[in-house]
């Protein structure tokens, strides 16, 4: 069975990418491991804006305001020895990476803000790097400022990026905007190759006995793929990107949802921590039978056959699938009678 599939200019021999998380890829060992399990794929974990900084008070500053917010983030105020690697040894391990696996190795960038990080973006690729994922995130509380200026800064980041760099560059997006397919557009006309739907964010929680603000990380749930699916269905063949799926895949049934709305590749992390590494194997294997027992010889006959483009009722996308839910939705107990 032909899983192959394009992802960011790239042949995958199948759409099972490891997705962006620290206790997955920051040991060497894990990234054979994944190649030998059939990882088409693999992007490391996240070298973040606050480690780039040289400035020891503004390097402080960032790491006590919500850094939580991104996934790979062990604490809500970290101390600066929480990183397990600096910048010099991230590239290093990009470098490493490439000598020992064949599988491509796509690096990732965590910010917030223009500026000097994104430098790194070149060091990324001079490290052998095939592809850089961007992972922006920040959590404006300033009320002065308007959503188009938070957008903007994205733009600018993008733009700093991808004329720096010859290597295909995705972007890990968020739900949150007011507009997402205004801004998806904005983002693919400033350079980008890829969208990865979407970003998880990790809220601080409180501890009522102890009155402390503390972490609390949360895996993601299959129930997780409404969003993802929806979305990049309704883009799919609107924009000349390729889309990742994230945050929710973790059978065979969602990787080939997601391929049906129009993805290139899912990528897996919850899934991998619950199950580990080996259940790459039990994925493929699903894949294939699926396939199979319907009939296609390949994963890319099935491509965007679901999406908005080419549903047989594009509106079930839409305002249309809200009221319809509401509508026909009987709680048990409250069951209409029959009569």
């Amino acid at each position: 069975m032909d899983l192959s599939t394009t992802y960011l200019g790239m042949r995958l021999r199948s759409p099972l990418v490891v997705g962006a998380c620290a206790p997955l890829s920051e040991k060497i060992d894990h990234l054979r491991h994944m190649e030998d399990a059939g990882a088409a794929a693999i992007v490391l974990h996240s070298l973040f804006e606050e480690q780039l900084r040289q400035d020891r008070l503004g390097f402080h500053h960032h790491l006590t305001h919500g850094t939580e917010s991104f996934a790979e983030a062990l604490s809500y105020c970290p101390e600066p020895d929480v990183f397990h690697v600096g910048p010099e040894q991230y590239l290093e391990h990009i470098h490493q990476a490439k000598t020992i696996v064949d599988t491509p190795i796509i690096a990732s960038l965590n910010g917030a803000t223009i500026g000097g990080w994104t430098d790194y973006a070149k060091k990324i690729e001079e490290a052998g790097a095939d592809a850089l994922e961007l992972n922006i995130y920040t959590v404006p509380t300033e009320m002065a400022i308007a959503g188009a200026e938070i957008e903007q800064s994205y733009i600018d980041i993008v733009h700093t990026v991808t004329s720096t760099v010859n290597i295909p560059v995705a972007i890990k997006l968020s739900p949150f905007f007011s507009n997402l397919a205004y801004m998806a557009k904005r983002l693919t006309d400033a350079g980008v190759n890829g969208l990865v739907l979407f970003n998880r964010f990790y809220q601080p929680d409180i501890d009522i006995e102890t009155l402390e603000v503390r972490p609390n990380l949360l895996l993601s749930t299959p129930q997780d793929i409404r969003l993802p699916l929806r979305w990049i269905a309704i883009l799919y063949g609107t924009l000349p990107v390729d889309f990742a799926a994230t945050s929710c895949i973790h059978t065979a049934a969602d990787v080939l949802k997601m391929m049906m709305v129009g993805a290139n590749a899912t990528m897996l992390v919850s899934v991998l921590i619950r199950h580990g590494i080996d259940h790459l194997r039990t994925l493929e294997h699903a894949l294939c039978q699926w396939l199979e027992e319907h009939e296609y010889e390949s994963i890319q006959q099935l491509q965007g056959s679901m999406s908005q483009v080419n549903c047989p009722d594009p509106s079930a996308f839409e305002r249309v699938q809200y009221i319809e839910a509401l509508q026909t939705y009987h709680p048990l107990g409250l069951m209409p009678m029959r009569v």
